[in-house]
């Protein structure tokens, strides 16, 4: 029988460095992440707000001190890529990428820590074939995963040791959760291919709302939140808590609290590894079924 050894992640999303990042909730990041005693800390993209280097500067900064006392892993985000350098691919992919890889050298980091390997998949292209839709609203904004990205992950996982709880990490939101959107064009392929990786939870963002859920009952995602004033709705800010052991997933939300300058646990959420073929959302303040 595997044994799990138990893994804790902080996963934050959508900080967004530039104009709209909030720099007590960063200050207190700062403060706090180191006291939960995380395996391993994850940022699912939007770094900056519009991919520029005082941003990418900024975001760097951050992540280089975190990343000092513990692994840290972040993918690009939507607001990190200059597609309109290369619209459609028509110029090459390295274009929309090159100064997120200045300061960040890997599109599609694989991290190993004690009890996990997290992997790291590219859900931002910009106006990209794969991601248009009839939704003019979706221009530039909506994601896709490609199959050779979720195949990738796939072989990751199918050659990392048993003993590993496997961890995908991308930026759109994999499930809609409170906005009622997927960030994801051709969402119900995806899910058919990210169930096929192998995962046991998807870390994900984009969506600016917290979220915990499952595709088909067996498979967990994370939806963190926002850090910046982009918030939906006027709800605060929140972080999740990962924690994955050998029967469970557990995704517990850290709510910002503004006038006290600090961040306090909320609704938690525990899926087991295996359940019936279902999608289920719970969002912290309430759940709701797609």
């Amino acid at each position: 029988m595997t044994s799990y050894s138990s893994v804790t992640i902080a996963h934050l999303s959508d900080l967004h460095f530039g104009g709209f990042a909030d720099l007590n909730q960063i200050e207190a990041l700062e403060e706090f992440l180191p006291t939960l005693n995380t395996t391993a800390i994850v940022v699912s993209g939007d770094l900056s707000q519009r991919a520029r280097h005082g941003e990418f500067q900024a975001a760097h900064v951050f992540l280089y001190r975190m990343k000092m006392k513990t692994p840290t892993l972040v993918v690009p985000g939507n607001h990190d890529i200059e597609w309109w350098k290369s619209p459609l691919g028509l110029l090459g992919e390295k274009l929309k990428y090159a100064k997120y890889l200045r300061y960040y050298p890997d599109l599609r980091p694989v991290l190993e820590v004690p009890g996990a390997i997290l992997a790291g998949a590219v859900s931002s292209y910009g106006v990209a074939f794969g991601s248009l839709t009839w939704n003019l609203r979706d221009v530039a904004v909506k994601g896709h995963l490609p199959r050779s990205e979720t195949r990738r992950v796939q072989k990751i996982f199918e050659g990392a040791p048993p003993g590993l709880a496997r961890v995908m990490v991308v930026h759109h939101n994999v499930l809609a959760g409170g906005s009622g959107r997927m960030g994801l064009a051709r969402w119900r392929s995806a899910h058919k291919r990210l169930l096929a990786t192998g995962a046991d939870v998807i870390l994900c963002g984009h969506d600016h709302y917290e979220g915990a859920g499952q595709i088909e009952g067996g498979l967990a995602v994370s939806t963190s939140g926002t850090h910046s004033y982009r918030q939906r709705g006027g709800r605060p800010s929140v972080f999740n808590l990962v924690t994955i052991d050998e029967q469970s997933v557990h995704i517990q939300h850290y709510r910002w609290v503004s006038e006290q300058k600090h961040f306090i646990p909320s609704d938690k959420v525990s899926f087991g590894r295996k359940g019936a073929p279902k999608v289920a959302v719970s969002v912290a303040g309430g759940d709701q079924g797609l």
